[in-house]
């Protein structure tokens, strides 16, 4: 017999028995024994022991800390709600912890409830006790599910609490969620109000290496004083707890009078921001729903963080005030685009907007729900909407009031939109290559060989050109791509532009290695990339625009030493049986002073193009390395090491080359390929003097 179990549509015990089949398997006959006496009752605080991870979400380090938020928060309620206005933290040696405030401390009268228990006790050894569950108490609070304080102490073999009120102070120890002893009046005091609770966490639930981490917890208290501008925060620690070179001190105090603005200036010290002002404040919540506070910057780096938080309890995972934020942001660029006549911002995004921003957001709301005891994320539907209306109005001001930083803002942004555009096509493309195993120009003639050892790609000028190169090629290790006509200057077109533009996608798609951010020089095809155009100025025109595109496109290709000038000739000389070919008319006038000085009568032809050029000569003059000169394309910082001599490749050519800094490099493609023609001009009108013959 084959037995198998199946739950939930998954398999979970196979079991084979070779018994006869009036005979019980092992599983029936213990099913047999389910009866009452295998129900278990769980009483008082025995849940939270027997399954902490419900209530803390685990026994690790960070549930560990989870102990000290549940405490703190009760003692940040009282502050929110104007009954306290400092709160102490003090860590002491055997990771001993204890948290005070000047509250109005937690009511010690007999609860009507349990005839001869103290309300605190109640509190701390009952689940869903406690003072937050209707709007009497507390109109805000991060408490919300009576569970906080009582689980700490089930989960602690020490746990004390201290509570002056009405003059007088009372005491009562627990250990394990269960009272060690009856609560202690401990006589009169004048000068003390509010609560003190102490606790060890239990080595039984969290194992003997727990400790808490100084660091963590200072960072707590400090991120909790940055939540509520009127509450002080000290805290305490044992020196011998800290280790030498840490820079958390024993003792500091917290205090910020701008909340999340001052928050979000320490978290970016000195760090460059796109707008010289943070965009922060608060706001009332529609419908007397509460308010909510904002601080947001966009750091220059892209690098930013996100942080949010509801009734000082800190949300991990977002929520719905974090997406009412995103939203707000989002419609409040959008509608200051269309308002300056920015086309372009209806394409932007919250992810464009969010994405690298430095955030802090905090609600402070009534009955807010969350996902799962640890309050890790807000669920409350309606708050969406309520943050959205109470932030657009503020940021439709915020841009309003500089619009120079505002349109800087936007600028950028938009320009995340694009990358993020470009980037999602790339995918596209991706997926397509994908099933079509390498998608290349359907123009490329491709070599044979696989790897980019010893390979190259001559970008020809037209399809004319293109044959000859064909004909004339090595089919192994060359590899022509013929361009029609001059391609896109980048330097002055938009990215839209760009992304259409077929020749230079034909050139993204052979090289293989991507473009701008997405650049990966990894994945170049082929070791050398040789531009090759006729000897004139329309094909030195053409070279231009190929090396603007390299450098502002796939900058590291050059830098590494990739990217070269053939240098075809203009010339053919031919006396007799002597032949020879020159670049330019100074290579000429050079031949016909040497070569052909004794000579009668000297042939001149001057090649219309590489189009024009027999495959043949073309192959020996251009394409050969054994006979051919190539010039190796650099910038001034990659000079030095990578040479332009013989030691590198026979066929480069050995020239004397003027190194500038790269900050004039940057200039003068701005000047010449950039959208202002009126540098151009004044560049030509410097230049001009200096020219001697004009080839046209």
């Amino acid at each position: 017999m084959i037995a198998i179990r199946i739950d939930h549509g998954l398999i979970h015990t196979i079991e084979i028995s070779l018994s006869m089949p009036e005979t019980k398997s092992a599983v029936s006959v213990q099913n047999e024994k389910y009866d009452a006496s295998d129900i278990e009752v769980l009483e008082g605080l025995e849940p939270v022991r027997k399954r902490p991870g419900m209530y803390i979400g685990g026994t690790d380090e960070r549930a560990y800390h989870h102990l000290v938020g549940e405490i703190l928060d009760n003692s940040m309620d009282e502050a929110v709600a104007g009954h306290a206005d400092w709160i102490e933290i003090e860590l002491a040696p055997d990771n001993v912890l204890t948290i005070k405030d000047n509250g109005r401390g937690i009511p010690v009268g007999e609860h009507p409830k349990f005839p001869g228990k103290s309300a605190l006790e109640v509190i701390m050894t009952t689940l869903h006790s406690g003072g937050k569950f209707s709007n009497k108490a507390y109109q805000t609070s991060g408490g919300l599910h009576g569970v906080g304080i009582s689980v700490v102490n089930a989960l602690s073999d020490m746990m004390w609490v201290e509570v002056a009120r009405e003059k007088t102070l009372y005491k009562q120890s627990f250990s394990r969620g269960t009272p060690v002893t009856k609560l202690e009046n401990l006589g009169a005091v004048h000068n003390r109000r509010g609560t003190a609770v102490c606790f060890h966490p239990d080595p039984e639930i969290f194992g003997d290496k727990a400790k808490f981490k100084p660091g963590w917890l200072y960072q707590m208290a400090r991120s909790k004083a940055y939540l509520f501008s009127g509450v002080e925060i000290r805290w305490k620690c044992d020196p011998s707890l800290i280790k030498p070179d840490s820079k958390i001190p024993a003792d500091d105090i917290f205090k910020f009078p701008n909340g999340l603005k001052d928050f979000l200036h320490d978290s970016l010290k000195e760090r460059e921001v796109i707008t010289p002002q943070a965009f922060a404040g608060h706001a009332k919540l529609p419908d007397g729903a509460g308010r909510v506070e904002f601080a947001i910057a966009w750091p220059a780096d892209g690098e930013g963080f996100s942080y949010s938080y509801c009734n000082t309890v800190p949300t991990p995972l977002g929520g719905t005030h974090e997406a009412g934020l995103r939203a707000a942001l989002s419609r409040g660029l959008r509608s200051y685009g269309e308002m300056t006549g920015q086309k372009k911002a209806g394409q932007v995004t919250a992810d464009d907007v969010v994405g690298g921003a430095a955030i802090l957001v905090s609600v402070f709301i009534k009955d807010p729900q969350f996902q799962g005891q640890t309050k890790e994320k807000l669920a409350s539907a309606e708050v969406t909407r309520w943050v959205d209306v109470a932030i657009k109005d503020h940021f439709d001001h915020w841009l309003s009031d500089d619009p120079a930083s505002s349109t800087k803002l936007l600028e950028s942004i938009i320009e995340k939109a694009e990358e993020r555009q470009r980037r999602k096509d790339d995918r596209a493309m991706a997926r397509k290559s994908a099933t079509r195993k390498l998608r290349l120009p359907g123009k490329l003639a491709d070599c044979s060989r696989t790897d980019a050892r010893d390979t190259e790609l001559f970008i020809v000028e037209g399809d004319s050109a293109g044959g000859s190169a064909k004909q004339g090629r090595n089919r192994e290790t060359q590899a022509i791509l013929p361009l029609r006509g001059k391609i896109l200057n980048v330097v002055s077109a938009s990215k839209d532009k760009i992304r259409a533009n077929q020749e230079i996608q034909d050139l993204v798609q052979a090289l293989g290695c991507g473009s701008g951010k997405d650049f990966n020089l990894d994945n170049l095809r082929y070791e050398r990339v040789i531009i090759m155009t006729d000897a004139d100025v329309d094909g030195a025109h053409i070279a231009s625009l190929l090396v603007t595109f390299f450098y502002t496109q796939m900058k590291p290709l050059i830098e590494q030493g990739h990217l070269y000038l053939a240098q075809p000739p203009l010339y053919r000389l031919v006396s007799g049986t002597t032949s020879a070919y020159a670049r330019d008319d100074a290579h000429k006038q050079e031949l016909m002073n040497s070569l052909f000085k004794n000579k009668s009568k000297v042939e001149v032809s001057r090649f219309k193009g590489l189009g024009e050029m027999p495959a043949a000569q073309l192959k020996e003059t251009t394409m050969d390395p054994a006979s051919r000169i190539l010039l190796r394309v650099t910038l001034p910082d990659t000079l030095v090491g990578l040479g332009l001599s013989a030691e590198i490749s026979d066929d480069i050519e050995d020239t004397d080359t003027h190194v500038a800094p790269q900050a004039d490099v940057e200039d003068l493609v701005q000047r010449l390929m950039g959208k202002n023609a009126d540098q151009r001009f004044e560049f030509i009108q410097q230049n001009a003097q200096f020219v001697e013959d004009i080839d046209v």
